[in-house]
């Protein structure tokens, strides 16, 4: 009975995919406008449902990270409207004449930027993608398919019944933002198996997500792990490196593009760590550290084999001392997650091997982590950062949500 409701509702946005594939810029618009106007006044009402969801987290004993991302204050409402205003205004890539030729036999090809289709987003405990999916989606000229947790129900579903409004205001066909609130598991392993009406599946979520969707026979473009390293090098401006490590694990610990690993090489160790790790310290983060960082950190704990390949979302942090920029590669290639990395160092050299020699979806020179995301970007919000290397890699915004097709015009060529 699930499979057969959830495929009904799925068909139905298949039907306005088609629609929406059509519509104009101006129409898009429109919802985008209205939704940012009704996030305002609605501001009472969605914080009253976000109260909902908090008090069952606090009933679970969530962790502090997870409470944190689940939160939303007016600040926070406010700028998902400032969000979708600034996707109202970026060039719809709808249309796009990617390139154009001419054979030598006369047809005429063009390369043209097309809505992907249908796309779901499975995602956890961060209400914010429900307004930043379902715009960037429909900006893009997709249907989208909204599938939040169980943990942000109430929130989730205040916030995806103002976009149902917003796109009948603009005389849209409503069925093009579907949100599943059925907090059933069994939904995520219908979505999977049901190619012939979703064209890509956006999971944003850890390991349980992972799992749910091993086997899915419906393209993914996941968004799971942030493990995110710094490496101070020895040619660092330590004043610089203090700075953009204290902001890359400190000012939201909760979120994917947060420093998990700091490693710093053993030239400068000595001067470093010890300032770093006080200001850290008095920041609340608990530090965990190999033998050498340790040493120059008291009362740091040993760090376990596994600190190297976890994602803490928290107030923690695993620090390693290397030997130099080889090394610092050689581990990123081990326990990153392609995610973001970065380098802090004044040699020119050094940066650009860094550069070339790291292989993530974004590669920092003397910059946080912290930047990759889609607003950071100048793309208004994401759908999620793609770690993947076929179709779209980093942070997804309105171009990562199409695809192309081929248009050829001829005047009566046949091949021979």
């Amino acid at each position: 009975m699930l499979e057969s409701e959830i495929s009904e509702r799925l068909q139905l946005a298949r039907v306005a995919a088609r629609e929406l594939a059509q519509a104009p810029s101006e129409r898009k618009n429109r919802v985008l406008a209205a939704l940012a106007d009704l996030l305002r006044l609605s501001t009472e009402m969605i914080l009253a449902a976000n109260r909902e969801d908090l008090a069952r987290a606090a009933e679970s004993s969530h962790r502090d990270a997870f409470v944190e991302r689940l939160t939303l204050t007016p600040e926070r409402i406010e700028a998902m409207a400032q969000a979708v205003e600034q996707i109202a205004r970026l060039q719809d890539p709808a249309g796009e004449i990617i390139a154009r030729w001419r054979r030598p036999n006369g047809l005429a090809i063009s390369q043209v930027r097309v809505p992907i289709g249908v796309i779901a987003i499975i995602y956890e405990s961060r209400p914010n993608v429900t307004i930043d999916a379902g715009s960037l989606g429909l900006k893009a000229g997709n249907a989208i398919i909204l599938r939040g947790g169980s943990e942000a129900l109430a929130t989730n579903g205040a916030l995806a019944g103002l976009i149902g409004q917003a796109l009948t205001a603009a005389n849209l066909n409503p069925h093009s933002l579907t949100f599943i609130s059925n907090p059933d598991r069994e939904v995520v392993q219908i979505l999977k198996r049901l190619p012939e009406c979703i064209d890509l599946i956006i999971p944003r979520g850890g390991n349980a997500l992972k799992g749910a969707l091993e086997g899915s026979v419906v393209p993914m473009l996941p968004h799971f792990d942030g493990i995110c390293h710094t490496y101070v090098d020895r040619a660092a401006d330590l004043k610089k490196a203090d700075e953009i490590c204290f902001n890359a694990k400190c000012s939201r610990p909760s979120v994917c593009n947060a420093m998990e690993t700091l490693l710093v090489d053993e030239k400068i160790a000595p001067a470093f760590l010890p300032r770093i790790a006080e200001r850290l310290r008095i920041a609340g983060v608990e530090l965990r550290g190999d033998e050498r960082a340790c040493a120059l950190i008291p009362g740091a704990m040993p760090a376990a084999p596994e600190d190297w390949d976890t994602e803490y979302l928290d107030l923690v942090l695993a620090i390693k001392v290397v030997g130099g920029l080889e090394e610092a590669v050689e581990f990123i290639s081990r326990h990153g997650s392609g995610l973001a990395d970065a380098i802090i160092t004044e040699d020119e050299e050094t940066a650009r091997r860094f550069e070339r020699e790291v292989d993530s979806a974004t590669v920092y020179v003397n910059a946080s982590t912290r930047f990759t995301d889609g607003y950071e970007f100048g793309f208004g919000a994401e759908t999620g950062i793609s770690t993947n290397r076929l179709h779209a890699r980093g942070p997804m915004g309105l171009r990562e949500l199409t695809t192309y097709k081929y248009v050829i015009r001829g005047n009566g060529q046949v091949r021979t």
